[in-house]
């Protein structure tokens, strides 16, 4: 019994950080339908980014502004140039273009650090521990889990209380309209393509000292983000959220509780969620 609140915690930190990972990858699939397999390398090259930035500086709260910013940026020049180019072509051009993207940044990542894990060091406050109600839980982990819950605040407030986000939902359910009624929807994919990146990249920062940076750490993560935005429907911010909820703490507990099948639940409640609704918890059915 006394183990239940420290995996309870685990749960959480985890699903924090599917949720930074999964909410922009279901902005994008949600609204340019595009299955972007380079998602999970922003995260990788967001850590590996911030390990040499941090090496550099010093400062781990700058990795959190640097980093993100960069992969802002590359996602967007990455959306520009290439998938832009093969959008009208259809799913598989696009699925090539975002595997040759991923592949490209894996290999750059291992000629440039080393085909070897990188161990971030902190130090300070985050490095501690804190009591909670008799508990000590390190003081790092909950900072993830507050940095996830002050990033899904602010996208909501942006997305449902700003004509930015009611332009990014309104492009979700229907591109065309949004077209006819002037916006320049290209523009705005981009954007949001170059924003889901600069989330992939925070979560990639915020990952690498307690995960360990290593050239493996993308295909590890990507697994448990597309089920995420499957069982929570896409296009949902609120799906993101508590479907990753559901996986972090499925996957805690079921290591708990079911050693042996840990792996396998997260597989079964998605086939679950698609027997009873396909398109999701909160996806708005076609």
């Amino acid at each position: 019994m006394g183990e239940i609140p420290v995996f309870f915690l685990h749960g959480l930190v985890y699903a924090g950080l599917l949720f930074l990972v999964s909410s922009g990858l279901t902005l994008v699939f949600g609204m340019m339908n595009v299955l972007n397999l380079a998602h999970a390398a922003f995260y990788m090259l967001g850590a590996y980014f911030s390990y040499s930035v941090l090496n550099i500086t010093g400062h781990f709260y700058l990795c959190l502004i640097i980093c993100p910013l960069f992969l802002f940026i590359l996602g967007m020049l990455v959306e520009r140039f290439l998938l832009r180019r093969v959008h009208v072509y259809g799913h598989v051009q696009e699925l090539l273009i975002t595997f040759g993207v991923a592949y490209i940044i894996t290999e750059s990542v291992k000629w440039i650090w080393g085909n070897y894990p990188l161990g971030v060091n902190l130090s300070g406050f985050l490095t501690g521990s804190v009591n909670l109600f008799g508990l000590f839980y390190p003081v790092y982990r909950l900072f993830m889990f507050f940095c996830a819950v002050f990033i899904s605040l602010i996208m909501a407030m942006v997305l449902y209380k700003t004509k930015i986000g009611i332009i990014v939902r309104a492009s979700v359910d229907d591109t065309e309209m949004v077209n006819a009624l002037g916006v320049n929807v290209p523009v705005v994919f981009t954007a949001v393509f170059g924003f889901g990146a600069a989330l992939s990249g925070f979560a990639g920062v915020i990952a690498g000292p307690l995960l360990t940076t290593y050239p493996g750490m993308a295909a590890e993560i990507l697994v448990d983000a597309f089920v995420v935005i499957v069982i929570g429907g896409m296009g949902s911010l609120g799906g993101a959220i508590v479907a990753s909820l559901m996986i972090g703490e499925l996957q805690s507990f079921g290591a708990l509780l079911f050693p042996k099948l840990s792996l396998a639940l997260m597989y079964m409640l998605m086939a679950a969620v698609l027997i009873i609704r396909p398109s999701g918890l909160f996806g708005e059915e076609q």
